[in-house]
């Protein structure tokens, strides 16, 4: 699939640069950071919707501090 996106002058030459200095292209860093970005994204989404379904049981979350007071450490 191919994909256009606008890039300003400093993004562009950014990319240019990194590309020249690493003998990659400048696809190879636009995937990559596009996967890296979704990954995380995704993870994010992940992380909220298992937060939604933990307080939809009707448990709340507590400190750090508390916990480890419990268990004497």
């Amino acid at each position: 699939m191919t994909i256009s996106i606008r890039l300003t002058d400093e993004e562009e030459e950014r990319l240019d640069s990194l590309a020249r200095r690493t003998g990659r292209s400048k696809s190879f860093y636009v995937k990559t950071a596009l996967h890296e970005y979704l990954t995380d994204l995704e993870d994010a989404f992940a992380a909220d919707a298992a937060i939604d379904a933990f307080q939809a049981e009707g448990r709340r979350s507590r400190p750090l501090s508390e916990l480890e007071a419990e268990t004497d450490r």
